[in-house]
């Protein structure tokens, strides 16, 4: 492997290890500091809500947006939604979601091709 490459492979270590190391770290000074319900600060608690609605924001967009990309997405999504209300879990509603717009696209690049 060239030079960098390994540079590259040594950041994305340093970096993954920090974003986990220093938050860990902070809030463990935090909490021996001041003990209680009150330990945590208030946007803690808004944070994980935001993440989930950011990726969920970057994944319903469709890479390259046509109204097959687009009514595959909302397909998927609905039996994402579906799913999930029936279900209550997380792993068979998103592997549903993701098979329904698989098979639209892969039925749409087959009809198209012939």
């Amino acid at each position: 492997m060239s030079t960098s490459l390994w540079l590259a492979v040594i950041a994305s270590a340093l970096g993954t290890l920090l974003m986990r190391v220093v938050p860990f770290l902070w809030m463990q000074r935090r909490l021996s500091a001041r003990e209680g319900p009150n330990a945590l600060p208030g946007w803690l608690a808004v944070l994980g809500p935001l993440m989930i609605a950011a990726v969920l924001g970057v994944a319903i967009v469709p890479v390259n947006p046509s109204a097959l990309s687009w009514l595959a997405t909302a397909l998927g999504l609905t039996a994402t939604l579906l799913l999930w209300r029936r279900t209550r879990s997380l792993g068979w509603p998103v592997a549903a979601g993701v098979s329904v717009f698989g098979a639209i696209m892969l039925l749409s690049q087959v009809v198209i091709t012939g």
